[in-house]
């Protein structure tokens, strides 16, 4: 049957590699799920469209998602034929248990048992009442694949691993399962400061024009003719679109001419109303040894242009050249702690804290273990910061797309996030922070982008213990600058940008090179037009997506590689170059299995400082 099924791919134009594994996975495809060679073919057909796979080559790495595909498939086919079939809700299951629980069925001993042993473990609410995390463990690992994962907290990369310190042993991360965990000398809290609340909760979006767009990209660009033209180096800014034998110096924002993606025969200048009307010229990048563009971008060129229909560039400054940090005024402060008193600089600029982004469940349920799994980690670590980035209520979680769960997207929220957070302050004292930011993929928060922050109310015992950030977010602890963003501009980036790197330059370095673009643009989100799904709004707050200093830690949580690296922005050709620690934490959950998170320890700069990547 194995050469039937080779036969039916190649009757369609598909080859199959020369690797027996692949017809043997299709011949157990078959067999499984009671498929002809044939409709084995057609099936694949269309997950290769929907897919839209490169190359007519059936390989190996393909295969996994072929049969996530089939499974889908095959459940629909079967909930389709039986009209009358009934998703069961935990409502149900409690009508059927009674107030006496007569029904004990497994799954039931396994929900009481498992939340219980996490109000006593991950979030305990008394120091005296703790139960063992290895029963919660135990009781997990019998039903969900999360719980049967074998590598738990393994660190998968270190950052400044000669400079790590307090790192868990073998033997403390076996404690961690010990019946009782002990607590750790209680760290001393941080300060915390907001420093911009836009847009506010409740504001109305969906009303941005194309005027405003306009203006928002033409605020750009003389933003940045207004900074090389104070730097002084590369002469007054002029209209790119006039003809000229001599060289000139124009700033404008990078366009594709057409709808497709870049290439170098298709890219454009626009130029500001204030010089050029916003008239676009064709850019010749063929003098250039190396260049990294991306539609969106905003860049000063030296060139000239013969004929006035194309600029000749031989120089691309991609980054502004002169810092315009500055200090954020008081009224945009919000301070987080009154009582607090700065010591010195040296040593308030150290801090301890965990970085984590969602999903925080997995795509199997709704139960939240990573979190839960993280939080436990938490309380044993202690960190004097804990930042936690969307999506939480994932609107692309299988169940929440299907529309089966029985429960208010708000409600889940509340349950399984904050509830568990606020027993996670309470029992670690005053001294434990955490800082939330939302995500476009939050089901129950405003699809928009900028994006307000969470509106909740915290229990008075806890009050500005959690803080609710807008994405993106600013805002300083212990005197050191975050940025955060939970779009994921990286990737998007990726997928856009056009560059040719000489052999001569270490560029190998592709994620940083797109990180440090967000920091040369001094935008949260320099691309335009957005990519497809993320609903930007104009009109909301602009000046949201911009950057006014270079943060000392950049956020970007992305669905790449997670990494920490340190970026140096150069502000411009004579001064030194300003370092930033880029991080990317990953996803807390990935499919049905656990994701990453990051751990870091920042100590006055990022020379001194580590960070691990660490398997939940």
């Amino acid at each position: 049957m194995e050469q039937e099924i080779k036969a039916e791919f190649e009757s369609s134009g598909f080859s199959v590699d020369d690797d027996d594994q692949i017809l043997q996975k299709c011949l157990t495809y078959c067999i499984n799920y009671k498929l002809s060679p044939s409709d084995l073919v057609s099936n694949w057909e269309i997950y290769y469209l929907n897919r839209q796979l490169n190359g007519l080559k059936l390989e190996n790495a393909h295969m996994d998602g072929f049969l996530s595909y089939l499974q889908n498939e095959m459940k629909q086919k079967i909930i389709k034929e039986d009209s009358h079939l009934h998703v069961y809700s935990s409502d149900d299951i409690e009508m059927l248990l009674g107030d006496e629980g007569i029904l004990n069925t497994p799954n039931s001993q396994y929900k009481k048992l498992h939340v219980d042993a996490y109000n006593s473990v991950s979030t305990p609410k008394s120091k005296d009442n703790l139960l063992s995390s290895k029963d919660t463990t135990d009781i997990s690992s019998r039903i969900t694949p999360f719980g049967q994962r074998i590598s738990k907290f393994s660190s998968q990369f270190v950052f400044n691993s000669e400079s790590v310190e307090n790192r868990l042993s073998g033997q403390e991360l076996n404690d961690m399962e010990d019946d009782i965990i002990r607590r750790v000398q209680t760290t001393e809290r941080c300060n915390l400061q907001v420093h911009h609340l836009q847009p506010l909760s409740g504001c109305r979006f969906m009303y941005d024009r194309t005027k405003d767009r306009f203006n928002y990209l033409d605020n750009r660009i003389r933003k940045h003719a207004n900074a090389f033209t104070s730097y002084g180096l590369y002469g007054e800014p002029s209209d790119a679109t006039l003809a000229s034998q001599k060289n000139t110096f124009a700033v404008g924002m990078v366009c594709c001419d057409g709808e497709g993606h870049l290439n170098e025969k298709s890219i454009l200048m626009q130029g500001s109303t204030e010089l050029s009307g916003g008239r676009r010229v064709r850019l010749d990048l063929q003098k250039l040894a190396h260049f990294s563009l991306f539609p969106g971008q905003v860049i000063g060129v030296e060139g000239h242009n013969p004929s006035g229909h194309c600029l000749i560039a031989t120089n691309v400054i991609d980054y502004l050249p002169s810092s315009l940090d500055v200090d954020l005024p008081p009224a945009k402060k919000l301070a987080m702690d009154q009582d607090y008193q700065p010591t010195s600089s040296n040593d308030s600029r150290v801090l301890s804290l965990l970085i984590a982004a969602g999903p925080f469940t997995t795509t199997d349920n709704l139960l939240f273990e990573p979190l839960k799994e993280l939080l436990a980690y938490a309380s044993r670590r202690q960190p004097q910061l804990v930042i936690l980035m969307g999506p939480f209520v994932d609107s692309d979680h299988p169940e929440i797309k299907r529309g089966t769960v029985n429960r208010v997207f708000d409600d889940i929220f509340h349950v399984e996030i904050l509830r568990k957070l606020y027993d996670y302050t309470k029992y670690m004292g005053p001294s434990a922070r955490v800082i939330l930011l939302p995500s476009i993929r939050d089901a129950h928060h405003d699809f928009v982008f900028p994006q307000p922050a969470f509106d909740i109310r915290q229990p008075d015992d806890i009050s500005h213990q959690i803080a609710c950030l807008p994405n993106p977010g600013l805002f300083s602890a212990n005197e050191i600058t975050f940025g955060c963003c939970t779009i994921d501009v990286l990737k998007q980036l990726s997928g856009e940008e056009i560059s040719r790197t000489s052999t001569d330059t270490m560029s190998g370095d592709r994620m940083g090179r797109l990180a440090t673009h967000i920091l040369g643009q001094r935008s949260y989100y320099p691309l335009y037009p957005p990519s497809l799904g993320v609903p930007l709004d104009l009109s909301l707050a602009p000046e949201a997506l911009d950057i006014p200093l270079i943060p000392d830690i950049l956020i970007l949580p992305s669905d790449i590689s997670p990494f920490v690296k340190a970026l140096s922005h150069k502000e411009n050709d004579a001064e030194a170059a300003t370092k930033c620690m880029c991080v990317n934490p990953g996803r807390l959950a990935k499919g049905i299995g656990g994701g990453t998170f990051v751990e870091l320890h920042y100590n006055s700069e990022p020379e001194k400082s580590n960070a691990s990547i660490i398997l939940i």
